[in-house]
C-alpha cells in the first residue's frame, strides 16, 4: 500500500504518520510507503515526524497543494490518498479569508484531478464538525445541510462537496471523515487545549470567550487517527463518517478542567469579547460510523487531558520557538 498523506507534517497528519509507520495503527498493518507532502508552514513542524525520520518507508515533500506541477508528480504512484493539508484556525479565517479559499478549495480540487489523473483507489477527505454550523440540542447525521459560520468551516464545506462531486461525476473512490474537536500532542499552541496549557505553564493569562458557554466534542488525536484509517480501509465510497469524542463540555467546564491540571486558579482568566458568528454548540451522532466501521473512542477524556498536559510540560522545546512573544 502506497499512501500520500498531505499536511503529513501537522497535528493530525503526523499522528497518522507516525501510526502507520511504528505499527500503532490495526486497520492499516500492511503499509508499504508513506510520502508526506507538506508547504510547513507555521502549522506543519518536522518534530511530529521525528519518531519516524530514519523509516525507510517514509518520503518527505516540501510543497503545497495548489502547485499542480508538484501535486501532479507527488500524487503518481500512490494508490490512496489521505488529504488532511489545510488553513484550519477560526480566527485566522475571520481576519483574512484568502488562504483559506486557495488552500482549502483550490488545493482540494487539484488533488483531485490528479487523483483522478493517476487512478488512485481512495481518496479519504478529511474534514471537520464545523462544516454543520450551530446546533442547539440533539446531533447532527450525516445527511445534516451543511451550514457553515466561519470562512474557515464554509472553505471546508466547499472541498468536501467537491470531493464527493467527483466520486458522483467522475467515480473517484471518496470517502469524507468529519471530526470533533482534537487534542493531544504536537498540536500548535494557537488552538485552544496547548494555548491554555502553554500559556498557564509560563505564568500568563488565558482568554475566555464571551460567556464561556460554548460547547464543544472532544476527541483525542488517537482516536481519530483511528478513525480515519478505518474509514481508508472499510468505508463505502461516496459516504461521511463521523468521529467525535462522546464528551460535551462547556468552554468554561474546560478551563476548569486545564486550570487544575496546571495548579492555577480562576484569577488567570482574562474574559474577552466573543469571536464573530461564534457557533454556540457541536455535536455529531457516530452511530452510523460505529455500525459500519467498528469505530468508538477509546481515550476518555480526563486521562487523555491529563497525557497533554504532561507532553506539554515535558516538551518545552517544541512549542515554545512557536508561541513567540506573548
Amino acid at each position: 500500500m502506497r499512501i500520500l498523506v498531505t499536511g503529513g507534517a501537522g497535528f493530525i497528519g503526523s499522528a497518522y504518520v507516525r501510526r502507520l509507520l511504528t505499527g500503532a495503527e490495526p486497520a492499516l498493518p500492511d503499509i508499504g510507503t508513506v510520502t508526506v507532502l507538506d508547504a510547513f508552514t507555521y502549522a506543519g513542524t518536522a518534530g511530529g515526524l521525528e519518531a519516524v525520520r530514519t523509516d525507510p518507508r517514509l518520503r518527505v515533500v516540501h510543497g503545497d497543494i495548489r502547485d499542480g506541477a508538484l501535486v501532479d508528480a507527488t500524487v503518481a504512484g500512490h494508490d490512496t490518498i489521505v488529504h488532511l493539508a489545510a488553513e484550519s484556525h477560526v480566527d485566522r479565517s475571520i481576519a483574512g479569508a484568502a488562504p483559506f479559499v486557495t488552500t482549502n478549495v483550490l488545493g482540494t480540487q487539484t488533488l483531485l484531478d490528479a487523483a483522478l489523473r493517476h487512478g488512485a483507489r481512495r481518496f479519504v477527505q478529511v474534514s471537520t464538525d464545523e462544516v454543520y454550523g450551530s446546533i442547539d440540542a440533539g446531533s447532527w447525521t450525516e445527511a445534516s445541510p451543511l451550514d457553515p459560520s466561519s470562512p474557515y468551516s464554509a472553505s471546508k464545506a466547499g472541498a468536501d462537496l467537491l470531493a464527493l462531486a467527483y466520486h458522483r461525476t467522475h467515480g473517484l473512490d471518496v470517502v469524507v471523515t468529519r471530526g470533533a474537536n482534537t487534542y493531544g500532542p504536537y498540536q500548535h499552541p494557537e488552538k485552544l487545549i496547548p494555548r491554555f496549557v502553554t500559556n498557564l505553564l509560563d505564568g500568563h493569562d488565558v482568554p475566555l470567550y464571551g460567556d464561556g458557554g460554548n460547547v464543544r466534542d472532544w476527541l483525542h488525536v488517537d482516536d481519530h487517527c483511528h478513525g480515519i484509517a478505518l474509514a481508508q480501509r472499510h468505508g463505502r465510497p461516496g459516504r461521511v463518517y463521523h468521529l467525535g469524542g462522546g464528551t460535551e463540555l462547556t468552554n468554561r467546564e474546560l478551563t476548569g478542567r486545564l486550570l487544575a491540571a496546571c495548579g492555577a486558579g480562576w484569577e488567570r482568566v482574562r474574559p474577552v469579547a466573543d469571536r464573530k458568528g461564534h457557533d454556540r454548540r457541536y455535536a455529531l451522532d457516530t452511530g452510523t460510523t460505529r455500525a459500519e466501521l467498528g469505530w468508538t473512542p477509546t481515550v476518555d477524556l480526563a486521562t487523555g487531558l491529563a497525557a497533554t498536559v504532561d507532553w506539554y510540560r515535558d516538551n518545552r522545546a517544541w512549542w515554545e520557538p512557536l508561541v513567540g512573544a506573548r
